[in-house]
């Protein structure tokens, strides 16, 4: 019983790390030659505190925590929409939430921050 409740915890976590259909990986090289695109919208979900640190120009910061309330407003959806966040996951997390709200065109930074320098 406890082997098989152990498979499960796992690939729940497996499966929570996993983009979900629609969600493009990208690594930091492609999101290099997309920073000038006027068709792409760029966001930075970590906390203000983190985005005011280091930051990468033309992202906005939408802390993830204000991010549902905040999308309608400040997130066009007509754009690609690029996240990115410290480590990747917060910023897939972020587009999982823009994919419910009716987002299509998504794009999570793999390995956010950690991977551009």
């Amino acid at each position: 019983m406890g082997a098989i409740a152990f498979t499960l915890f796992v690939v729940f976590i497996i499966w929570r790390m996993l983009p979900p259909r629609g969600i493009r990986q990208i690594k930091v090289d492609e999101l290099k030659t997309m920073l000038q695109d006027k068709n792409k919208q760029f966001v930075d979900v970590r906390t203000p505190a983190e985005y005011q640190r280091n930051h990468i120009p033309g992202f906005q910061n939408i802390p993830l925590h204000m991010l549902e309330s905040q999308a309608n407003q400040r997130i066009l959806k007509e754009k690609e929409i690029i996240l990115i966040c410290q480590s990747g996951m917060r910023s897939l997390q972020a587009c999982r939430i823009l994919k419910k709200k009716g987002y299509m065109k998504l794009a999570n930074v793999r390995g956010g921050m950690n991977a551009w320098f």
